[in-house]
């Protein structure tokens, strides 16, 4: 390889980008995806529209209301009505919560008998309906956990001791922010990589690197190299957005976060420069670029479903993308810490090596010096 036609190239690639006013794309998407992404999504519910129906008016009932009441979770309104106009209220989507307190609750408690809450919720978003309804079930056992100790010998008292582990305040943004930056990192160097070689065909000037004595491993290192230092200041961008403005802890090893997060950078743009190689118009690239990043670094990403959550095919297409091994390293590295301890991190980390290897060989030979 020579270094001195790696040079040429490598400036007029880096000229090219500042006058086509792309340099702009390569730090203000990723910079607002990650901001328009980190505030909007929310997998935490709070101001749940709750309705209750007390039919019993007790003390114990009165108790399990005021629960409802107290909790940023829910937005209680206690009223007298039938049940089905109250079921009519979340039919017309006024209410998002129906709970209906027997009239018998009291009665049933202090003689030791079994009663039952009647609890609707609106599921029509499934991820949404299973949250409220986990929640409702938590306040319930606080409240049930209350009533037993003070009733006494009448009933056992059970007590939860229960901790929670890396994300001890169970902020969103702690389990968002870490998975968009592995999301920004695969989209942007990809869509950016995948005009490189295909506006060279549109325009013609391919044809001066089929003359030329340059070689297919110069082209690709010139091409991609502009790219590569570019967005490898995303690198630390995205991370000052992270711990500073969403404030999530890094507990991990920096030297870790970044040259993983250099070699996830490789591999996101071998995948557009293969993409850039194998079609003829920047349109088509473009396109096709954002399918095989965007819906994929979403599904599995880990953002919206945990990898071990999920099971049979989709399971196994999870291992397929750069994308789970590299956000299991960010995750790692922002809320656990456990670094290269981990013998999981190291495998992933040969696989990302593996993976950018073969996608750099696999462009190198679909390159062809020769009009086709």
């Amino acid at each position: 390889m020579k270094l001195g036609v790696v040079k040429a190239y490598v400036l007029k690639e880096l000229t090219e980008i500042i006058r086509s006013r792309l340099i702009i794309m390569v730090y203000l998407m990723p910079t607002m995806v990650l901001v328009l992404f980190g505030y909007g999504i929310r997998m935490e519910v709070t101001g749940a529209r709750t309705l209750i129906i007390d039919n019993d008016q007790s003390h114990y009932s009165q108790l399990l209301v005021s629960k409802f009441e107290h909790s940023k979770y829910f937005d209680a309104t206690i009223e007298k009505r039938g049940e089905a106009k109250a079921l009519d209220e979340i039919h017309k989507a006024k209410s998002d919560i129906l709970i209906i307190i027997p009239e018998s609750f009291e009665k049933r408690l202090l003689h030791g008998q079994s009663t039952q809450i009647g609890v609707f919720v609106d599921a029509a978003f499934p991820m949404r309906g299973s949250t409220m309804e986990s929640y409702v079930k938590g306040v319930v056992l606080d409240a049930a956990s209350q009533m037993l100790e003070r009733l006494g010998g009448n009933a056992p008292t059970i007590s939860i001791n229960q901790r929670t582990l890396f994300n001890q305040a169970m902020r969103d943004e702690d389990a968002i922010v870490p998975g968009l930056i592995g999301l920004v990192m695969l989209i942007a160097p990809a869509i950016l990589a995948a005009l490189l070689i295909v506006k060279e065909k549109e325009r013609g000037t391919i044809f001066n690197f089929y003359a030329s004595p340059v070689s297919k491993s110069e082209f690709i290192a010139a091409k991609l190299i502009p790219v590569f230092l570019l967005h490898s200041i995303n690198i630390f961008i995205l991370f000052l957005w992270a711990t500073y403005l969403f404030e999530v802890p890094f507990r991990g090893s920096f030297l870790l976060y970044w040259l993983t997060s250099e070699l996830y950078l490789v591999i996101s743009l071998s995948i557009g420069m293969l993409i850039s190689i194998i079609t003829r118009t920047q349109i088509v690239a473009v396109v096709l670029t954002v399918i095989v990043t965007i819906i994929p670094g979403f599904l599995y990403s880990g953002i919206l479903m945990p990898i071990s959550s999920m099971i049979g095919v989709s399971r196994y297409e999870a291992h397929i993308f750069p994308v789970m091994y590299y956000n299991h390293i960010l995750y790692d590295v922002f809320l656990v810490g456990e670094g290269l301890a981990s013998s999981k991190t190291v495998t992933y980390i040969f696989i990302l090596a593996l993976y950018a290897f073969s996608m750099l060989t696999l462009g190198s030979f679909l390159l062809k010096k020769e009009l086709r």
